[in-house]
């Protein structure tokens, strides 16, 4: 299989490392990147991305590939991956998708008139993580029963959080903000675990780590470091406590479900012993399990018996807790042989247009009604 790619940052280095390692029957025929500072990645693992294009339709002319990954700046993916669908190609695409209400239903559109979902598939790599799989047998068994509530987090450590202030991240403009970024993610898990979306979201959230005040004498070297442990890359700054980024670095959002069920999810960009943590409070059980922290626990309501009790260990080059390779296996899987996948670029299309949901109850103070906003995604006839 023959594959092309339109933004070689570090995300798609890693996942083109990822592939080299594990299908060598995919080769990759070219790039499209005035400044791949994925190439690093590449080169620590010995892997070849092809000739430098400057265009997508050149890339695609020459080489004709069999599939186009998108790890562009979020907001450029929309452009991207209309071109690749213009000239009849299969598609990859780095999560968040788009950042605004109004390009989902763009691409909501032109989905429609290329045939339909099948030909994208997303990188919303968390559904293939073991703990998610077992959460979702455990769901499945019965052992939860009705889920009633979801209590879940995604903290980071200050280093990567000095990472989202450094990187062209720190601007919504480019990343749609810090709950699409970082946290469709988990929107998407839950959403998916519930089996419904979000009918109403409440949410705030704002800046009161990284501002000036914050900022650590210079003088010491050792205070310092930890804020440019992780390099930025295009359009990156020196600049962590008084940049020009307008993301938040707290916010907790509220939300309620089609039928009833809720969510309280918390999100932090300076917490030195980081959790990925979730909550699930079901009538007949309780799940409980944490992504960094590697464990998943299942206790019946009724009895107290713990009925699960499961740590994972890290595998191979995986950085998303052992989900990267398993998501490399069944997205080429997909393409090659129709198999299905776990997440479809519309349930990442619904986790992204909560996250900006949530984002505009916390810039509004609101409580966002999303009753219109869905009847107007599904008018499109892909869910």
């Amino acid at each position: 299989m023959k594959v092309g790619v339109v933004g070689l940052g570090f995300r798609l280095g890693y996942l083109m490392r990822l592939i080299a390692h594990s299908l060598p029957s995919v080769t990759f025929v070219g790039y499209v990147d005035p400044e791949p500072f994925g190439m690093d990645v590449l080169r620590e693992g010995d892997v070849n991305p092809g000739p430098s294009y400057d265009t997508i339709d050149a890339l695609v002319k020459a080489e004709k590939p069999d599939l186009m990954m998108i790890g562009s700046p979020n907001y450029m993916h929309l452009d991207h991956i209309r071109e690749a669908l213009d000239l009849g190609q299969k598609i990859f695409t780095e999560k968040p998708v788009v950042t605004t209400e109004a390009d989902t239903f763009e691409l909501l559109s032109l989905m429609k008139s290329h045939g339909g979902a099948d030909n994208i598939a997303i990188g919303l790599v968390l559904r293939y993580a073991p703990l998610y799989r077992d959460l979702v047998a455990a769901r499945d068994s019965g052992k939860l029963g009705k889920i009633v509530s979801i209590e879940a987090s995604e903290h980071i450590a200050p280093y990567h959080g000095a990472f989202f202030m450094r990187d062209w991240r720190r601007n919504s403009s480019y990343s749609g903000g810090f709950m699409l970024e970082k946290c469709c993610h988990d929107i998407d898990l839950y959403q998916g675990l519930v089996g419904s979306r979000a009918m109403k979201v409440a949410s705030f959230g704002g800046r009161k780590t990284f501002i000036p005040e914050n900022a650590p004498d210079q003088s010491g070297i050792n205070d310092m470091e930890v804020y440019y442990r992780k390099a930025g890359g295009w359009n990156a700054s020196d600049k962590v406590f008084d940049g020009d980024g307008d993301i938040v670095d707290y916010q907790t959002a509220i939300v309620e479900f089609e039928g009833g069920e809720n969510l309280c999810f918390h999100t932090n960009l300076n917490v030195p012993d980081e959790f990925r943590r979730f909550c699930v409070i079901g009538s007949h059980g309780m799940a409980e399990g944490d992504f960094i922290r590697n464990f998943f626990k299942v206790h019946n309501a009724r009895t107290g018996e713990k009925l699960i009790d499961k740590t994972y260990e890290a595998t191979g080059l995986s950085v998303h807790y052992g989900a990267d390779e398993q998501m490399i296996e069944d997205v080429f899987a997909h393409f090659i042989g129709g198999a299905p996948l776990p997440v479809s670029i519309v349930d990442g299309l619904a986790a992204g247009l909560t996250a900006i949901k949530m984002d505009e109850a916390r810039a509004t103070r609101s409580v966002i009604d999303m009753r219109d906003t869905w009847a107007k995604f599904d008018s499109y006839g892909l869910t």
